[in-house]
C-alpha cells in the first residue's frame, strides 16, 4: 500500500454476551474490503463493558470518553449482563457515548431481505427509522422518593427542546426528500399534553422548511400499521422511547433482531459516530456459537458509508445478504449455520469481489 491510502481510526468495543462473537467477523470483512478498495482501519479496541465493570467497578475508564474522542467511528458489539443491572451496563457506557458525542439521531434502516421468512409473510417493505437518540422520555431528570413506605413515588421526566427535536426531524426531512418525500412522525398528542403537540408543531414546521410532505400518526395507530401495512412506512421519525420500540418491532417483522443494525450518528461528524448491532448481549445465546453475525457486519457497512467508502459499504451489504438468499442462515432464522460458518461466507463472497 502507498502511503497516501486513507487511514480511520476506529474504536473498537465488543462488549458483552454475543458481541464478542459478531464483531471479530465484522472487523475481518471490513479490512478485507479496505484492501480491496485502498484504505486502512487503524482499531483501537476498548476491552469495556460488564467484565471491566467486576474489576474496576466502571463500564469503561473514566476517561474512556476522551480517549475516543479523536477517533472517526466506534464500533460496538452489545452492551448488558444479565448480572448487573442495566441502569449501571447501559448508562456506564452507550448513553455517556451518544450524548458526549452528541449522536442525536439513531437510524435503523429495516427491510424484507430474500430468503428471510417475515411472520407476516409475503408483505414486503424498506424503511428507515430515525430515532431521536439524546432527549426526550430517556432524560436524567427525576426521582425515587419515600422508598419503602406506602407512599413511595417515581418521577421521570421527558425533555424535548427545539433544538432537539428540529434537528433530528430535519434528518428525516431530507433522507425522505432522496426517497419518498414524505415523513411519518410517532406522536401521542391526544394523550400527552405538552410534549407531543410541541413535537407535532416543530415537525410540521421542518417538514414545510423542506419541502416534505408529514403524516402524523399516533403511536397506538403507529404500531398496528407497522404490522398490517409496513409497506406504507418509508422514513419514520420519532422520540427516544417510541423510535426504541418501534424499531425493535420492525426487527421483528423483517424476521428477527439478529438482522437489525443502527447507526448512533453526529450528521455533523463534529465527533465520532457509533455502529451497532440492535440485537443487544443476548445471554441466553452467549458462547454457544449460533449468534447471527448479520446485524453486525450490516452496522459495519453502514459505518463505511458514513465515512465515505460507498462503495465498500454496498459491497459489504451484498456479501451480507447473498447467503440468506440461498437459504442459508443461522439458528434465529431457522437455519443451521454456526456464527463461523456464516461470516465465511461473508467473507469468501468479499474475497471473489
Amino acid at each position: 500500500m502507498t502511503d497516501n491510502v486513507q487511514t480511520y481510526t476506529i474504536d473498537l468495543i465488543p462488549g458483552d454476551g454475543i458481541g464478542i462473537e459478531v464483531i471479530p467477523p465484522a472487523v475481518a470483512a471490513v479490512n478485507a474490503l479496505g484492501d480491496a478498495h485502498g484504505f486502512r482501519v487503524n482499531w483501537r479496541e476498548r476491552p469495556w463493558g460488564s467484565a471491566f465493570y467486576r474489576a474496576h467497578h466502571m463500564m469503561m475508564p473514566a476517561d474512556g470518553l476522551d480517549q475516543m474522542a479523536d477517533g472517526d467511528g466506534i464500533l460496538l458489539g452489545a452492551v448488558g449482563d444479565p448480572d448487573i443491572a442495566d441502569t449501571v451496563t447501559l448508562w456506564g457506557l452507550l448513553i455517556p457515548i451518544r450524548r458526549r458525542f452528541q449522536q442525536y439521531v439513531n437510524l435503523r434502516p429495516s427491510r424484507t431481505l430474500p430468503g428471510v421468512r417475515s411472520p407476516i409473510g409475503d408483505t414486503a417493505f424498506d424503511m428507515m427509522i430515525v430515532r431521536e437518540n439524546v432527549e426526550g422520555e430517556y432524560s436524567e431528570i427525576g426521582g425515587r422518593f419515600n422508598q419503602g413506605t406506602r407512599e413511595e413515588a417515581a418521577v421521570q421526566e421527558s425533555v424535548f427542546t427545539r433544538r432537539g427535536v428540529s434537528r433530528v426531524a430535519r434528518f428525516a426531512a431530507r433522507l425522505a426528500a432522496d426517497r419518498s418525500g414524505t415523513i411519518v412522525s410517532a406522536t401521542k398528542s391526544n394523550g400527552i399534553l405538552h410534549t407531543m403537540p410541541f413535537w407535532d408543531e416543530i415537525v410540521d414546521e421542518v417538514g414545510a422548511e423542506e419541502g416534505v410532505a408529514v403524516d402524523k400518526v399516533l403511536i397506538d395507530a403507529l404500531a398496528a400499521r407497522f404490522v398490517l401495512r409496513p409497506q406504507s412506512l418509508d422514513v419514520v421519525v420519532a422520540s427516544n422511547l417510541f423510535g426504541d420500540i418501534l424499531s425493535d418491532l420492525a426487527a421483528a417483522l423483517a424476521g428477527s433482531l439478529g438482522i437489525a443494525p443502527s447507526a448512533n450518528l453526529n450528521p455533523e461528524r463534529e465527533h465520532p459516530s457509533l455502529f451497532e448491532p440492535v440485537h443487544g448481549s443476548a445471554p441466553d445465546i452467549a458462547g454457544q456459537g449460533v449468534a447471527n453475525p448479520v446485524a453486525a457486519m450490516w452496522a459495519a457497512a453502514m459505518m463505511l458509508d458514513h465515512l465515505g467508502q460507498a462503495s465498500a459499504a454496498r459491497e459489504l451489504e451484498a456479501a451480507v445478504f447473498a447467503p440468506l438468499a440461498q437459504g442459508i442462515s443461522t439458528r434465529d432464522l431457522g437455519g443451521d449455520c454456526t456464527t463461523e460458518d456464516y461470516s465465511a461466507h461473508v467473507l469468501e463472497r468479499l474475497r471473489r469481489v
